[in-house]
């Protein structure tokens, strides 16, 4: 409230690393009371500080936060919080702080009084993540028809979906209602309606005039989640650097200091709002393959801006990551019992740039023999067990290198990027939709993993990463699936290549849901609650 307490002292969970609000920084001795009047405020502080817990001393704008030393102060501290329009900032501090374009101006202005309205009537975040799930998918279903109509009535429900998106956030913050269990919803269910939508369009250029566009569908989700296992991995490892400071980022923080630089950055990057738009007109007004090449080309050239940007800052700035943060790139790495075993074998020292190099020399040479060898060659799978090698060599020493947040993206684009491939040149009835459905499934399963770190549960168990294989070891089941069901067609596809690759994604999908949704229900997670990050 506008007169709340200065102070929230830490709860029972609270712990070293941890964070807790004290106060806003910009108090003086002057508005708390007398210069050196005793303050419970600072003692809370001081005490926190001992112990390891960072205060976190947020700005508190038109509130009032204050501890007044006598009657005087009292009466015009009451004073100034009865003028303080309590609804008006519950409103204002209902939207993120930092969003992109898209969102902040062409959404929040009416989605947050959307969000109190669905407080009002006792409506739940969680509901409204549910209804922006099946919108979402009611629109992949209109553009599935294939009919102009359809699409144009896709473009709609898509826009509607991202409206509600936005407003389970708002409606968490407006009535105060974080969970565990909302949190991953919001997060997992983001990517399940784009993908969805992915591909009713593709389903939609089939039935509209016979073009296959899946392999454009499936090539749009692999840029997409490589994109975001770049986000995830670069403020993974710079979490709690030391040192961690660059001229690139000075330069940076010097262009948001000037306004129009900030929204055509944020813009660059084509932000869940920006891009869901840009799908969503582009439905109602041109074609599928049309929706998915400026799709492609967008994300692109908005992967190529942030890591060129994040590798400029990684090289130019002398952090040093901690054990922590090399543990939660080990973890999204997602290395399986083969390259366990080779990082075992070869245990090293860590060295500067000796992991990305060997991650990147190994995702070459597998995605070079998928492309450049025959449709379901053995050489394809030796490429694979060599990839498994260096996969493991890449992981051998702890990831504390200045380009060590690379390795995780390498691995998923390797891996994403070479079933697109050999579902492609297999020429399988089916091969391609199949392809997406498996890339889909492994794609969660990284999601997952993402989701668990960030909420301070750590990665999931070491069964499950065996028992799904880990990148290494489903590449290479895959590659060898290829060889033993293609190879040996001489000219005529084996439709059980389809066949197996479906039962694969089946699998891996039951595997991961079951582990990830008994874990999200059950467990005692920290609900993530993110108001300043990147949009997704």
């Amino acid at each position: 409230s506008p007169a709340g307490a200065a102070a929230t002292a830490a709860g029972p969970g609270t712990g070293a690393g941890q964070l807790a609000t004290v106060g806003d920084a910009g108090e003086t001795a002057e508005e708390t009371g007398e210069a050196g009047a005793p303050s419970l405020v600072d003692d809370i502080a001081a005490a926190l500080d001992a112990e390891g817990v960072t205060p976190h001393r947020p700005e508190l704008g038109v509130l009032v936060a204050t501890v007044p030393a006598d009657e005087e102060r009292r009466t015009a501290a009451l004073a100034r919080t009865a003028a303080v329009d309590e609804e008006k900032v519950r409103l204002r501090t209902a939207v993120k702080a930092r969003d992109g374009f898209f969102t902040t101006f062409c959404i929040s202005p009416y989605s947050r009084y959307i969000a109190r309205w669905c407080a009002r009537r006792g409506l739940t975040p969680n509901q409204v993540t549910t209804a922006s799930l099946l919108t979402a998918l009611i629109a992949a279903g209109c553009a599935a028809t294939g009919t102009r109509p359809g699409f144009v009535a896709a473009g709609v429900l898509l826009i509607a979906s991202f409206v509600l998106d936005c407003t389970d956030g708002q409606l968490a913050r407006y009535s105060l209602q974080y969970s565990t269990l909302g949190a991953w919803l919001d997060a997992t269910f983001d990517r399940a309606k784009e993908y969805a939508y992915y591909a009713g369009l593709a389903l939609g250029a089939a039935n509209a005039d016979g073009d296959d566009v899946w392999a454009l569908a499936l090539g749009a989700m692999v840029l997409q989640t490589c994109r975001h296992v770049v986000d995830f991995s670069f403020n993974e490892a710079n979490h709690d650097a030391t040192g961690n400071s660059s001229p690139t980022a000075a330069l940076s923080d010097r262009l948001n200091s000037v306004g129009w630089t900030v929204w055509v950055r944020r813009m660059i990057v084509l932000p869940i709002g920006e891009r869901w738009a840009m799908i969503a007109v582009l439905t109602a007004l041109t074609t599928p393959r049309i929706t998915f090449y400026v799709l492609l080309i967008g994300c692109a050239l908005a992967a190529c801006y942030t890591t060129a940007g994040r590798v400029l800052r990684s090289l130019t700035r002398k952090a040093r990551r901690t054990d922590r943060a090399a543990q939660a790139l080990a973890d999204l790495a997602d290395s399986g019992p083969l390259a366990g075993l080779v990082a075992k074998a070869a245990a090293h020292k860590p060295s500067a740039y000796l992991a990305p190099v060997t991650a990147a020399l190994g995702a070459a040479l597998l995605v070079a023999g998928a492309a450049a060898l025959p449709a379901g060659s053995w050489l394809a799978v030796a490429g694979a067990a060599v990839y498994a090698v260096l996969a493991g060599c890449a992981v051998a020493a702890p990831l504390k290198g200045p380009l060590d947040w690379l390795v995780p993206p390498l691995f998923r684009a390797a891996e994403y990027g070479t079933v697109l491939i050999l579902a492609a040149r297999s020429q399988v009835n089916g091969a391609l939709p199949a392809a997406f459905g498996l890339v889909a499934a492994v794609a969660y399963h990284h999601y997952d993993t993402v989701y668990r770190i960030r909420g301070g549960t750590g990665a999931p168990p070491h069964g499950l990463v065996r028992a799904i294989g880990g990148h290494e070891g489903r590449i290479l089941v895959v590659t060898a699936i290829a060889a033993l069901l293609l190879g040996s067609s001489q000219g005529d596809p084996h439709q059980g290549f389809t066949i197996v690759l479906t039962a694969l994604a089946v699998v891996i999908a039951l595997t991961v849901l079951i582990e990830s949704i008994r874990f999200w229900v059950s467990s005692g997670a920290p609900a993530v609650h993110d108001e300043t990050g990147e949009p997704a």
